[in-house]
């Protein structure tokens, strides 16, 4: 039976039609993935959250995971599964682990978490910070070409369909280089040939290759301003991930779903958990 004969409940996520885009060109956008009241809570946690950490950091306070202030109001956060439920309960939010299973392991580990605040007013002499994602300087040493070893989900929880508010930018194709951009091109204020910003409505997914050539976008549009969450995924046998030391043992022992649980090695369970994967 065709795609178009099943509902769409029935069609298997990813599609034929995105696992091949996906795999082309190391990418994949899925507009309006979140409805517009989904957004919204998480814009409400996001901006509560963000208030929360900036004054545990100007005061010195201990807390879970890394706060990273830029100017007046610009805020980027690591390891946020704990900081609101809504954060966790996208860790294995069932339409994207559906696309998490079926691009990179059918018992996919979690990786890291972060949310980001940025405004132009803070950021509008920012440059361009193009990288490839991973350990050991983004696993060149397992390449050229570098394998799908993590997967990134960025969630757009604002309207981004204009370019110059910090877009996420691209080089389409870039996971499967065998060699580097020019250090001209990477050091250029904005984009080079070849790269693109992605514009895209509030409740956005995007998915993206760990070795895709990606960064923040410039700040061109005055009032422009990205709100963003990230998620990124790895193989059961990989141990890459700092964050999984991050959280308490009332987080792993308490918080998690059966599920969730699942996304994590057993031997950060008190007891530990005889499992693999």
């Amino acid at each position: 039976m065709s795609e178009k004969n099943l509902t769409q409940a029935e069609i298997v996520k990813p599609t034929a039609s995105e696992r091949f885009f996906f795999e082309n060109n190391g990418y994949l956008v899925l507009e309006n993935f979140l409805s517009e009241s989904h957004v919204a809570e998480l814009r409400e946690a996001l901006f509560r959250v963000m208030t929360q950490r900036r004054e545990k950091k100007e005061k010195d306070m201990p807390h879970t995971g890394m706060t990273d202030m830029k100017g007046e109001k610009s805020t980027r956060i690591f390891y946020i599964l704990d900081d609101d439920p809504r954060f966790l309960e996208m860790l294995d939010w069932s339409p994207m682990m559906a696309y998490v299973k079926g691009l990179l392991n059918e018992m996919p580990h979690h990786h890291a978490s972060d949310a980001i605040v940025e405004y132009e007013s803070d950021l509008t002499d920012r440059g361009m910070g193009w990288h490839i994602d991973g350990h050991d300087q983004g696993y060149r040493g397992m390449g050229p070409p570098i394998p799908l070893l993590q997967l990134k989900i960025g969630y757009y929880l604002n309207d981004m369909t204009s370019p110059g508010q910090g877009n996420l930018c691209i080089v389409p194709a870039s996971h499967k280089a065998t060699h580097e951009p020019p250090q001209d091109d990477l050091q250029r204020p904005n984009l080079f040939p070849g790269a693109v910003q992605i514009c895209a409505p509030a409740g956005t997914a995007i998915l993206f290759h760990n070795a895709l050539w990606h960064s923040a976008g410039p700040f061109t549009q005055p009032g422009g301003f990205r709100l963003m969450l990230y998620y990124a995924y790895e193989h059961p046998w990989m141990i890459a991930s700092q964050e999984h030391w991050g959280y308490s043992k009332g987080f792993y022992n308490n918080r998690l779903s059966s599920d969730q649980r699942k996304l994590f090695h057993g031997f950060l369970f008190d007891p530990p958990e005889q499992r693999w994967g």
